[in-house]
């Protein structure tokens, strides 16, 4: 199916709408927009799902009756294109809900339910020396409830991986990984591979789950003025989730990261201008720049050509904020959300450094992965020598994780390795008070 054709249709199905007074039935069309759009043109074997990944079942074609909780796997007929897939968690997987509604775990055991501290704000987050009694086991990846004050749809969960390092008690890294539209964490984390990359740095993978019932399509909200915002909606809840984990298990809190895909890419990027507190880096993969929407007609734009220039103020750091080190990845044939979007992310990165980006030094080079994947690399640093972002366009690719693995949806495995690119990116930018 031509999706970029559909686009344009529901497009001016939802503008139509909109004129007429048909509010409700308007967002219903964006949102099957922002979700059924295609994920990337790529050939089969470049991105398509081969296989399966632990506890999901990536299927082609979305199911309009599927859910997050549908316990009959399913797959659809092949096709050419990488799609926004429906993900299904089978019955019986490594985590999934059991016939009585309790949660299990990665081994079998009851994982916590427990509610978060108040998270509207972060502060004096400290590296714990040791794990608390009911944190979960080295070498684990455990589906945790959750529950927040103020929150809006509850209860919420994620998944969390412990490296096997973690039995000694020493303060690790953190990453934060949100997934993209129509995904789930175990499917985000098979995809991402980020789990099998964290292991030999001893890095903790925190996995929020969006359920339906704050989206149809499993997106973050990024593009609602209330969860754009520090202390409030999603944004909130997420840095709740980040002190949830910080709770239970010895964590470097200079080595805190966001790192996410399409609209998990554009809600890293706000976490990251909100909460330069909590978080040392931040990871946009094929995604938009903080405050590149602020209505889901605005988002459909932004997500085709670009956000347009912000009358309600720039998306850039505060005065006297540390500048949050960025790295990009962007595909330059990406049909669902436009390269020019990656350039902005970079861009704003780069207006927060005083002087702005006239006083920085760029590196460019030419270079293919291994299974020939070409991209562009630009290394943006101050004269001194400390990197402020890197950015790496990706020739002929679409919108997938690049270097991801076929069990997962929104992958191409052809790409350069963006989880260990973002992975060292993010180990060799710790924290500061400055920027």
């Amino acid at each position: 199916m031509d999706w970029n054709h559909k686009l344009k249709q529901l497009m001016g199905e939802a503008t139509h709408l909109v004129r007429s007074g048909n509010l409700a039935d308007a967002t219903r069309a964006i949102q099957q927009a922002l979700g059924h759009n295609t994920a990337a043109a790529t050939p089969r074997g470049a991105g398509t799902p081969e296989g399966q990944a632990v506890g999901t079942t990536p299927v082609q074609t979305p199911v309009p009756a599927a859910t997050f909780r549908t316990s009959t796997a399913w797959r659809g007929a092949a096709a050419p294109d990488v799609e926004d897939a429906v993900v299904i968690e089978r019955e019986g997987g490594p985590a999934h809900d059991s016939t009585d509604g309790s949660k299990t775990g990665a081994q079998g055991e009851p994982a916590a339910s427990r509610p978060a501290a108040p998270s509207s704000a972060a502060p004096g987050l400290a590296s714990r020396a040791g794990p608390a009694a009911h944190a979960e086991p080295p070498g684990s990846f455990t589906r945790v409830a959750f529950t927040s004050p103020g929150a809006s749809q509850a209860p919420h969960h994620y998944h969390l991986y412990v490296p096997p390092g973690a039995a000694s008690g020493t303060p690790m890294p953190l990453v934060l990984m949100l997934h993209g539209c129509t995904q789930n964490p175990t499917d985000f984390a098979a995809g991402t591979g980020m789990n099998a990359a964290a292991a030999p740095a001893n890095a903790l993978v925190l996995y929020p789950a969006q359920p339906q019932s704050a989206n149809p399509n499993g997106c973050w909200n990024w593009f609602r003025p209330e969860d754009q915002r520090r202390g409030g909606g999603e944004p909130a809840l997420l840095v709740a989730m980040v002190q949830d984990v910080m709770a239970r298990h010895p964590v470097d809190t200079q080595r805190v990261y966001v790192a996410g895909l399409s609209a998990g890419g554009a809600m890293a990027a706000l976490l990251g201008r909100e909460y330069p507190d909590v978080f040392a880096a931040v990871g946009v993969h094929s995604g938009l720049q903080a405050g590149a929407a602020h209505n889901v007609m605005a988002a459909l734009s932004a997500m085709k050509s670009g956000a347009k220039p912000n009358p309600r103020g720039t998306p850039v750091a505060a005065p006297g904020q540390a500048v949050m080190p960025m790295i990009v990845f962007h595909g330059d044939a990406d049909p669902t959300v436009s390269a020019r979007n990656g350039e902005q992310v970079i861009h704003a990165a780069l207006s927060a450094v005083v002087g702005g980006p006239a006083t920085l030094q760029a590196k460019v080079e030419q270079g293919q992965s291994a299974s020939g994947q070409a991209y562009t690399r630009t290394v943006h640093r101050h004269a001194a020598g400390a990197v402020v972002a890197e950015h790496w366009v990706l020739h002929g690719a679409g919108h997938a994780w690049a270097g991801g693995n076929a069990q997962g949806s929104h992958t191409d495995p052809r790409g350069v390795d963006a989880t260990g690119e973002m992975l060292r990116f993010f180990l060799e930018h710790p924290r500061t008070s400055a920027g």
